[in-house]
C-alpha cells in the first residue's frame, strides 16, 4: 500500500523548529555507543586475555597480541575520551588540542591502574567460586557468570568515573544493565571480594559505600529514599554504607544515607532505613503459610 509520507515529514521537521535541547539538527559529537561496547570488549581481553584471545593469526605470541590489544585499546580509549569530554562544562570552551592532551593523560593513568584493576578482580573471582558450590572453575565465572561480568564493568567504569571523565561510564554501566539486570552506578564505592550471586535484579546508587568480602543476591536494592529534590540531591551522601563481611539476601532493600555495620545479615524481603550495628541479622518473622483444599 503506498502512502503519502509528505504530511508526517513536513510535521516532524516543523516540530524540530521549537527551540528545544532535543531539536538541535546538529547535535555536538559525543561518544559512539557501539564504539564503547568495542572498547569494552577490548578491555576485557586486556584484563582476561586467556580466555578472551586475540586473532589466532598472532596466537604463536601470546606477549605481542597482548601488547597490539592494550595499544588499540589505548588508541580507541583515547578517541572515546576526546569525544567525551565536552559533555562536561569544564571542558566546554577548550581546543582540540588542549582536549586531547588530557585524554591521552586520562588514558595513560587508565591503564597504569590495569594491574591494580587486575588484583581486585582476582579477589571478586575468588570470592565468587569460593561461595559458589555450582562454580566449576575460575574459567567458568569469567566466561559465564553476569555477577563477574557486572564487576568487571563496575571495575572499569569506576575507574574512568575517578578520572573525571563523562558520559562513558555511565554508558558502560548500563550496557552492563542492560545484559545482566544489574545496575551498579560507577560512582559507587566497593571493597575487594564482591560476590554478586544470581544478580538479577540488583541496584546499586551512586553514592553506596560497600565494603570488603560483601556477598549480594538477586533484587537487593542500595537506593536512596527518595529523589523529589532532583538536582538538588546531587554530590550529597543519599546511599547506604555496608560494612565488611556483609550478606544481603533476595530482594532486600536498604535506602537513604543509611549504616550497616560489619559481620550483618540481611535476610530476604526486609526494608531498612534505620543503621544496623554490627554482627546483627535482619529478618521477618515467619509468615504463616494457609492452604485451602478445593477438593
Amino acid at each position: 500500500m503506498e502512502t503519502n509520507a509528505i504530511p508526517a515529514v513536513d510535521a516532524i521537521l516543523s516540530d524540530y523548529t521549537r527551540g528545544r535541547t532535543i531539536d538541535r539538527l546538529q547535535m555536538p559529537h559525543r561518544p559512539d555507543k557501539e564504539c564503547v561496547y568495542a572498547l569494552l570488549d577490548q578491555l576485557f581481553s586486556v584484563l582476561y586475555f586467556g580466555c578472551y584471545p586475540a586473532p589466532a593469526r598472532l596466537a604463536d605470541d601470546p606477549a605481542e597480541a597482548l601488547r597490539m590489544t592494550v595499544e588499540d585499546a589505548m588508541v580507541r580509549m583515547r578517541h572515546l575520551v576526546i569525544s567525551a569530554l565536552p559533555g562536561d562544562a569544564r571542558y566546554a570552551s577548550w581546543s582540540m588540542a588542549e582536549l586531547s592532551e588530557e585524554a591521552q593523560e586520562i588514558t595513560e593513568a587508565f591503564f597504569q591502574s590495569v594491574p591494580g584493576m587486575r588484583a581486585l578482580l582476582e579477589t571478586d573471582l575468588q570470592a565468587i567460586y569460593d561461595g559458589d558450590p555450582a562454580a566449576e572453575n575460575l574459567e567458568e565465572i569469567i566466561l559465564a557468570y553476569p555477577g563477574f561480568y557486572a564487576i568487571t564493568i563496575y571495575r572499569i567504569a569506576h575507574e574512568l568515573y575517578r578520572l573525571g571523565v563523562p558520559m562513558l561510564p555511565r554508558i558502560m554501566s548500563e550496557r552492563a544493565h542492560s545484559r545482566t539486570g544489574i545496575d551498579i552506578h560507577p560512582g559507587a564505592q566497593i571493597g575487594a571480594s564482591f560476590f554478586i550471586d544470581h544478580g538479577t535484579g540488583i541496584v546499586v546508587g551512586e553514592t553506596t559505600v560497600i565494603g570488603e568480602h560483601v556477598k549480594l543476591y538477586q533484587g537487593v536494592t542500595l537506593g536512596a529514599v527518595s529523589t523529589r529534590a532532583g538536582q538538588g540531591l546531587r554530590g550529597k551522601k543519599r546511599h547506604p554504607t555496608i560494612g565488611n563481611k556483609v550478606t544481603l539476601y533476595a530482594c532486600a532493600s536498604v535506602l537513604g544515607d543509611t549504616q550497616i555495620g560489619d559481620g550483618c545479615t540481611i535476610g530476604s524481603n526486609v526494608f531498612i532505613t534505620k543503621d544496623v550495628p554490627a554482627n546483627t541479622t535482619v529478618s521477618l518473622e515467619e509468615q504463616e503459610l494457609n492452604f485451602h483444599s478445593r477438593s
